[in-house]
Order: structure tokens, then sequence, then C-alpha cells
């Protein structure tokens, strides 16, 4: 493939993953004004946020089995139209029910971007999958911070939800002619000849599905705080939408010199890495205050910055045969994740409400550190692999 069509593809993806980033980060700054303006409990916020998550689950299982059969463009065009669809339901919403089902399909749209995208990728950069899949991921906390920022300042400026919602209409219209009448290549499975029984076997191999099961409490774990973090910490001295974008500043950084730092630790290195840095990172957040919130997250971006790529970059080294399926059920399973992680937060904040008697920083700490939990059961399961698993170059086929 010329260099010149791999790069527009891969550029395209990158813009596509913006939006998808773009209305996870937005809607981190409007679960606050969601729940003044239509009388939302945290758990009714919990459940529209987490109904993305459910609609990304639906659209990997659904889409990514068939992208070998469908092909990626179609599965890319179904990405467009749910975006469109969601976005305009949620300028027009009007309570629960709108914004649970607009959510919804931004979910099944975002699902489709990553169904898509993420052989697309390894399709067209063979030979460097984890460091190609980390750049183009990297997009997706720099789109959290063009998100967060325009959230920020729109409000200052007294602009609402509903225009920073359809402020969005512009990028997903700009990836959608980037991809228009494009050619795109065969996914690495059918370029290999790999059947799909094969495809269907290494999917069920028991590192994948341990594999798989770490993807829920890695997601888990970067999804639900992110999404979570600008409210559960709104109280602090400086404004937690800014929180976030820090983070998500921090995480674009770190996935942009991933390269580097994968080839020297390897990929399953980089993650137990990564789940000592966040369960370290969420109790010093928990317990900072001010300005020096954002020292203390600066260690939580860098634990959750890696989680994603490389969980998807090892599967795709070590499990090549699982393809586009494979790379599927791993992001379906991970917001997956996410979804579960929505309305527990959310319950375990209102709880924690009534526990502080409605001191909000302080019920926002103590959700934060529930979460602790998860990466200490991640650390033990990364050691597991990286002592069983180590640097061989692939594990199952």
């Amino acid at each position: 493939m010329e260099k010149i069509k791999r790069a527009l593809l891969f550029n395209a993806s990158c813009l596509a993953l913006v939006v998808t980033a773009l209305s996870f980060g937005t809607r981190g700054g409007f679960i606050d004004p969601w729940m003044r303006e239509f009388a939302l409990t945290g758990a009714e916020v919990g459940w529209i946020v987490g109904t993305a998550f459910w609609g990304f689950t639906v659209a990997m299982v659904i889409l990514g089995p068939l992208v070998d059969i469908m092909g990626i463009g179609r599965v890319i065009a179904v990405a467009f139209v749910c975006h469109l669809i969601g976005l305009t339901m949620t300028i027009f919403a009007n309570g629960f029910w709108t914004l649970f089902f607009s959510t919804m399909f931004i979910g099944i749209a975002n699902g489709s971007v990553e169904a898509a995208c993420n052989p697309l990728i390894t399709a067209i950069y063979p030979n460097d999958k984890t460091a190609k899949l980390n750049r183009f991921h990297m997009w997706f906390p720099a789109g959290i911070v063009i998100g967060g920022l325009l959230v920020y300042f729109l409000n200052l400026a007294g602009i609402g939800w509903r225009i920073q919602t359809a402020a969005m209409l512009i990028p997903t219209i700009g990836y959608g002619i980037m991809f228009l009448g494009q050619k795109f290549p065969h996914t690495e499975r059918v370029a290999v000849g790999a059947t799909y029984k094969d495809m269907l076997k290494a999917c069920v191999s028991p590192l994948f599905l341990f594999m798989a099961f770490l993807m829920l409490f890695t997601a888990a774990t970067e999804l639900g705080t992110n999404q979570w973090i600008a409210a559960l910490l709104e109280s602090v001295e400086a404004p937690g939408i800014l929180l976030l974008v820090w983070v998500s500043a921090i995480m674009a950084l770190a996935r942009l010199v991933a390269g580097p730092v994968v080839h020297k630790l390897s990929g399953i290195g980089v993650l137990l890495a990564s789940a000592v840095l966040a369960g370290i990172g969420l109790y010093l957040v928990s317990i900072s205050s001010g300005w020096w919130t954002f020292a203390a997250a600066t260690v939580f971006a860098l634990g959750v910055a890696y989680f994603w790529p490389n969980m998807l970059g090892v599967v795709a080294e070590k499990i090549p045969n699982s393809g586009a399926l494979g790379l599927a059920i791993m992001g379906g399973v991970g917001f997956l994740g996410g979804a579960i992680a929505q309305p527990t937060l959310g319950k375990i904040y209102d709880n924690n409400l009534v526990k502080f008697s409605q001191d909000h920083l302080a019920a926002g700490a103590a959700t934060l550190q529930s979460v602790i939990i998860l990466t200490v059961l991640l650390t033990a399961g990364f050691l597991y692999l990286y002592f069983v698993v180590g640097k061989r170059p692939e594990s199952a086929k």
C-alpha cells in the first residue's frame, strides 16, 4: 500500500477517534449540568453515561466478527451515521430517556470506530502494530483534552452543553469526508490466509481469555475514573474538568512516545508498571487538595496511559490469529468494564454523600479510593503474565 494512502487512512482513523474522545470528554463535564437541569441522581447519570459503554460493547460484539465479511469501509459508515444520530438527539434531549438513547447511539458509533480502525491499522502497519496502535490511541486522550477545554471555556462564556455537543458535528463530518470513496485493505487475518476457524480457536485460547478478563479491570480503572473525575472533584480549588484535561494531556504525551518504552520493557512489562502507577496515583489524588491534585493526577495518568493500546498490542502480537475478532472482543470487553463502572461509581458516590453528610469532595475522594482494589488485582495478573508469557514473540495461534 502506497505511503500517501496509508497516511490518509491512518489520519482519518485518528480524527474518527477524536470524535469518540470528544463525546467522552465533554460528557464528563455534562454530568453536573444534567443532574441540575433534569433533577437526576448520581446513579441515573451513571446509567446514562454507562449507556455509551453498553452501546460500544454491542457494536464491537456484533460488528467485530463481521468486519472481515462486511469490510472495514461499511463498518466505518455505520459509525458515521450513528454519530450523526446520537449527537443530534443529544442536542434536542429533554430528560433521562432522550439522553439515554442518544448516548446509546454515540456508544454504537464509538464501538464501530474501534471495530473498524484497530484492524485497519494492524493491516496497514503489520510490522509496527503496538507502536502504531499507541500512536492511534494517543488521539483518545488528546480528544478528551480538546473536549475538556471546549467545555471549560464555553462554560465561562455562558454557552451551554447543547451548543457544545453541536460543535462535535464538525469533526464528525470531517472524518466522513476523509473516508469517503477510499479503498480499504483486507484485514490481517484475511491477508495472511488464516481461516475463520483459526481465529475462533485463538479467541478461546487460555491466554486470550485471561487478557480479556484483565481488560475488564484496566478499562474500568481508566474509563470509569476519567469519566467521573471532573464531577467527583468538582469542589477542589482547581475546576474538576481541568483535572480531566490534565490527565488526558499526560496520557496523550505518554502514548506519543510509547514506541521506545514498549521496546525496552515489552508490552506486558509496560502493563505491569502501569498497574502499579495507577494504584499509587489514585491514592495520591484522593488525599491531595488544591493544585497538588494535578501532581498526583500525573502519576495516575502515566499509569493508565498505556493500558488500552498495550492490551490490544499484546493480543495482536502474542495471539495474531485472533485477528479482527480478537481486537473487537478486547475492545468490547473493555467498554463493558467501563459500562459496569459508571453506575457502580455513581452508586458508591451517592452512598458516600450520605456517609460524609453531603461533603462532595470527601465523597469523591472516597469513591476514587474504591477503585484502587482493581489496580491491586491487575498488578497480580500482570505479574503472572510477565513470568509465564514474558517476552515470547507469539504465544498462541
